[in-house]
């Protein structure tokens, strides 16, 4: 229940699917049981209600007789719609007045604001989506590159739900036999069972699931990446040239970049995709010692930045080389969570400070050529020009093995195989959970049907592991949403943005 209302109604909702502005055109969608009849009480003329589904209506929206503005609609009937029920997509001018002017008229003919995330509630209540592709769809909504949105268009396909009732199927015929066995004696059961499969009917096809399952919650590592992306932090002494190469990376003019050591006050970020990867890259402010007041307060923050990031990159000022400043720096950068989460593999190059697991630059490297053998500690470097444009597709590349790397070790240590590593690279898309709901559902999952296979191992009795078994269905049932509470869907539901 959200602003005295609740999500399990079919009242008549209406809700922006654009953001009002500027823009051409600004769509509001509305749904529920009698929207076409309502809304043909502020339509003139009156085609409305005569309108088939899946067709256009023109015409003008109206209150107390005044034409409020010239709209298309386009008219679905139930169950033929998004939803399952009586829909209809208007759309009006741009700008912010007309978009509003429609929905004032809306609410006068009985349409309420919709919740958020209420027209997918709808549709997967109608039974038009799963959980796992009403989720997906606010992954699309939210992607942030091409590939994050390859990947939220295959769940959406149904890639997930598909892999989830195959590996349920599986646990619900290991669970039918050990509940035949529960019914009935062993004689009675006869040769439905292999012998070597102890007190665990079916042992091979529970195996075969609990290593989809398996695979399923490694996905997320690299899934997870995608969709919320990663922070990159350029770091380095004043005039090093941060703010050039973070505008050469964008792309576009974002930092002011001046001669003078210093110009940068304040952290900037932007997102950029790299190799599909989204990434939240981050110019920070010279690291230096400073007594003037804001040039301090920008430093320490670039400092808690380098703390957060996932990945460092450290740019060297080729014209002056490697400084025991440099060194003191290199040596303190990579110690947040860049050192816990960026693997010192590299793939694609050779330049990365493999104890620090940070990315270092030589820049200027159209002026400063690096030497043939680096000083310490700046043992492997990209040489960089952002100048030029030199080694920033080395740049590119690096960034996108550390943290493909950094994903490709995490998963292989939680299959124990190192060969999956490999096969992350430039893998075809697969089923992958899309969502932390979905990897705590399998995890609970895995949890319980390991806890059966280790009672079955011991030859323990079928009545303590065929609870743990329904666990592990159960636990499936609700990622797809076959099993679910009113409090957690409603939950989920309202993290979407309003409009979907």
């Amino acid at each position: 229940m959200r602003d005295g209302h609740a999500y399990n109604d079919d009242n008549p909702i209406a809700a922006f699917a654009t953001i009002p502005g500027s823009g051409a055109l600004t769509l509001i969608r509305c749904s529920g049981k009698g929207a076409i009849e309502a809304a043909s009480s502020v339509f003139a003329p009156d085609k409305l209600k005569g309108a088939p589904g899946n067709s256009i209506v023109h015409g003008w929206i109206v209150k107390d007789g005044e034409k409020i503005d010239e709209v298309l609609v386009s008219v679905f009937r139930a169950p033929k719609s998004y939803t399952g029920e009586d829909g209809l997509d208007i759309s009006c001018h741009g700008g912010a007045s007309a978009g509003k002017a429609v929905m004032s008229a809306l609410s006068s003919a009985g349409f309420r604001d919709a919740l958020p995330g209420e027209f997918t509630f709808r549709a997967f209540v109608n039974g038009k989506l799963d959980l796992t592709k009403a989720e997906s769809v606010m992954e699309l909504v939210s992607a942030k590159t091409e590939i994050s949105r390859r990947r939220a268009v295959s769940r959406l396909s149904g890639s997930l739900q598909t892999e989830i009732e195959e590996i349920k199927k599986l646990l619900v015929q290991v669970l039918s036999g050990a509940e035949i066995y529960l019914d009935y004696s062993e004689d009675e059961v006869g040769a439905d069972a292999d012998e070597d499969e102890g007190k665990l009917p079916y042992l091979n096809i529970a195996l075969e699931a609990l290593e989809r399952l398996k695979k399923l919650s490694a996905s997320w590592q690299m899934e997870r990446i995608y969709q919320e992306g990663v922070t990159v932090v350029i770091a380095g002494r004043p005039n090093a040239g941060k703010s050039s190469l973070f505008n050469a990376l964008l792309k576009e003019d974002r930092s002011i970049v001046t001669e003078i050591p210093g110009t940068t006050r304040d952290w900037i970020e932007a997102w950029v995709s790299v190799e599909g990867i989204p990434v939240r890259l981050v110019d920070t402010a010279g690291l230096r010692e400073s007594a003037e007041a804001v040039e301090k307060l920008g430093v320490d923050r670039s400092r808690k930045l380098l703390q957060e990031a996932d990945l460092v990159l450290y740019l060297i000022d080729g014209a002056q080389g490697v400084t025991a400043e440099d060194r003191d720096l290199i040596s303190g950068a990579g110690n947040g969570r860049a050192t816990e989460n960026i693997a010192a593999n590299s793939g694609a190059d050779s330049a990365h400070n493999t104890c620090n697991r940070q990315l270092l630059v030589w820049n200027k490297a159209d002026i400063a050529p690096p030497p043939a053998a680096p000083p310490a500690p700046a043992q492997n470097f990209i040489s960089a020009s952002a100048k030029t444009g030199e080694g920033l597709a080395r740049i590119y590349a690096a960034i996108s093995s550390a943290i493909r790397g950094q994903a490709a070790s995490l998963q292989a240590a939680s299959l124990q195989a190192t060969s999956l590593q490999a096969t992350l690279q430039d893998a075809p898309i697969t089923a992958a959970v899309g969502t932390e709901r979905q990897k705590k559902l399998v995890d609970v999952a895995i949890s319980a049907l390991e806890e059966a296979l280790a009672l079955a191992r011991r030859e323990e009795p079928l009545d303590l592991i065929a609870p743990l078994l329904r666990d592990a269905v159960n636990s499936l049932g609700e990622i797809t949403g076959e099993v679910s509470t009113a409090d957690i869907l409603e939950e989920m539901f309202s993290r979407f943005c309003v409009g979907k």
